[in-house]
């Protein structure tokens, strides 16, 4: 199974058995895609079905807002009854909290595999500028390069401030640019003067280099990693 439902714990038969071997199909296939390092987007789909395990662990209450819907059509008031009649349901309850208590133990194992595999990506990347940094960093370029054949994969990249109620944090968007064979002419100042030559949407950029020193699959695990680490590394320096 490539991936599980947002609410898979309370949609469809509240058995034991039967989410399990959702839950540990679901996991093999996370774990496959690990062993080949291929991060994302298994790695933040899985953080996401755990907060959303422990949440529900924590708060029985949301179990009213999970169920699903048993009576189409019906007013407002006969689901209210229908769920409330579910909730007081010892055996349901007891059932949930089985596949729940079992659960969480599973995912933090594959957690700590994911976790395991970016902090080894992470310690063997590099972030470098290219060049004078503007006073601005909010957008620019980021030269990436994957092991010792690897070509200069550029991308343009865009930071953002994005609010909550409860929390201020920063993301990014990118789009690709272009690629740069190797070789002793494309050096890292003249693609960033190539890039100033021929874009000129932005007049002064900052440029970052981020390498990785093993060669790895860009799209599920580079790139990603490589994004969160300029956040981080931009954020540092505000």
């Amino acid at each position: 199974m490539r991936q599980l439902n947002k609410n898979w714990i309370t949609e469809h038969h509240i058995d034991f058995e039967y989410k399990k071997y959702l839950l540990l199909a679901y996991l093999q296939h996370v774990s496959g895609q690990f062993t080949e390092q291929r991060l994302y987007p298994h790695l933040a789909d899985l953080i996401e079905h755990y907060r959303d395990l422990r949440q529900l662990k924590d708060n029985k209450n949301q179990l009213y807002q999970q169920f699903p819907e048993r009576l189409n059509g019906a007013r407002l008031e006969e689901f209210r009854l229908v769920y409330e009649k579910l909730i007081r349901d010892d055996n349901l309850m007891q059932e949930l909290n089985s596949i729940i208590d079992f659960s969480l133990p599973q995912m933090e194992l594959a957690l700590r595999e994911g976790k395991k595999i970016y902090d080894f990506v992470e310690e063997h990347c590099r972030i470098f500028p290219v060049g004078l940094l503007p006073l601005n960093k909010d957008a620019g370029y980021i030269f990436l390069r994957a092991g010792d054949v690897s070509d200069t994969i550029v991308y343009e990249y865009q930071l953002s401030i994005y609010e909550s109620p409860h929390e201020r944090f920063r993301g990014i968007q990118v789009g690709y640019i272009a690629t740069y064979e190797k070789g002793l002419l494309n050096t890292y100042e003249s693609i960033k003067s190539d890039l100033l030559r021929f874009h000129r949407n932005l007049p002064n950029p900052a440029a970052y280099v981020i390498e990785s020193e093993f060669l790895l699959p860009f799209d599920e695990t580079f790139l990603p990693i490589a994004k969160r680490a300029l956040v981080r590394a931009l954020s540092t320096a505000a």
